[in-house]
């Protein structure tokens, strides 16, 4: 089993401007790492918030002409870490300028100590939602879903990747648990609403129910248009027990992990193991459907 190690969780508060919250990200990066952390995490739309669908497209940049991707990438280098960019807006290299859909991609990239992509993950779950209160948002506008789930290897151990609303389907965790993830991270940009209600116990049943740690940085503050994060970005041990938690504001969390931890906590608990499969049977008629308890087909990569 791998040495312990120290992770760090970034909590930013992004603005429209690209180079602006680049410059705070290595900033908050840089400092992550003078502290010790050896895994930095940004959050969900790290390089830019823009609550305009139809600008989107516009402030998005491909990625080997993305300045965010090119300057964190840099800084995972100069700064001797592994950096997770829990997510940046790519344009979909498939589009077509001249008319066709222009949507992007929602995409993590994990990057190494020499600054070189190890993984890409798109995110598989779209945030199209409708609130009471008339708070709504429609992902689904402006980006392109992902169609795998993907596993990243690190010096540490597996990385299960996923990004913000994925959080709300538990059998993705447990497909990535079950093909070998220890860490799961969960970079995001949860509303202030739907956090305040929800993302500390959901952060926590997906440690839980997996036996994984979990890595959770999430954006805060009051975004372009009065858009509101939540904040309090969370690392999780596979017990479920809150070893850091952000506040309101910018900055980073850090904790030091075991992963001993995981195989501990998956041998009291061996429920990944457990799985039977389920049908669903109506009660005025035959059985209506047939599953087992996790998601299938899911691919890994690194």
């Amino acid at each position: 089993m791998s040495q312990s190690f120290q992770v760090a969780c970034v909590q930013n508060c992004a603005g429209r401007e690209v180079e602006a919250n680049t410059r705070r990200l290595l900033e908050l990066t840089a400092a992550a790492a003078a502290a010790g952390a050896e895994l930095v995490l940004l959050p969900e739309m790290a390089s830019f918030i823009e609550p305009d669908d139809a600008r989107i497209w516009q402030r998005a940049a491909p990625e080997n002409q993305d300045m965010a991707l090119a300057a964190l990438r840099r800084q995972a280098r100069d700064s001797g870490c592994w950096l997770l960019i829990g997510s940046l807006l790519v344009r979909d290299p498939s589009a077509d300028d001249d008319g066709g859909e222009r949507r992007v991609i929602n995409r993590s990239y994990l990057i190494d100590t020499g600054g070189e992509i190890v993984a890409r993950y798109d995110k598989l779950h779209l945030f199209d939602i409708d609130l009471d209160d008339g708070e709504g948002y429609r992902e689904s506008n402006s980006v392109r879903a992902g169609e795998r789930a993907v596993i990243a290897a690190s010096p540490w151990g597996q990385l299960g990747l996923s990004i913000c609303y994925d959080l709300r389907f538990a059998a993705l965790y447990r497909a990535l648990a079950q093909a070998g993830a220890q860490f799961l991270c969960v970079p995001a940009a949860f509303t202030a609403t739907t956090g305040r209600a929800h993302w500390e116990c959901l952060v926590r049943a997906r440690a839980i129910e997996t036996g994984s740690y979990v890595f959770a940085p999430n954006q805060c503050g009051v975004h372009a248009e009065g858009r509101r994060t939540w904040g309090h970005s969370l690392i999780v041990d596979p017990w479920g027990e809150i070893l850091a938690e952000g506040g309101d504001d910018e900055g980073f969390i850090s904790a030091r992990i075991d992963p001993a931890q995981v195989a501990r906590r998956r041998g009291m608990i061996p429920a990944l193991q457990h799985d039977r499969e389920i049908v669903v049977e109506c009660a005025d008629g035959p059985a209506a459907a047939s599953t087992t308890d996790s998601a299938q087909g899911m691919n890994s990569a690194s």
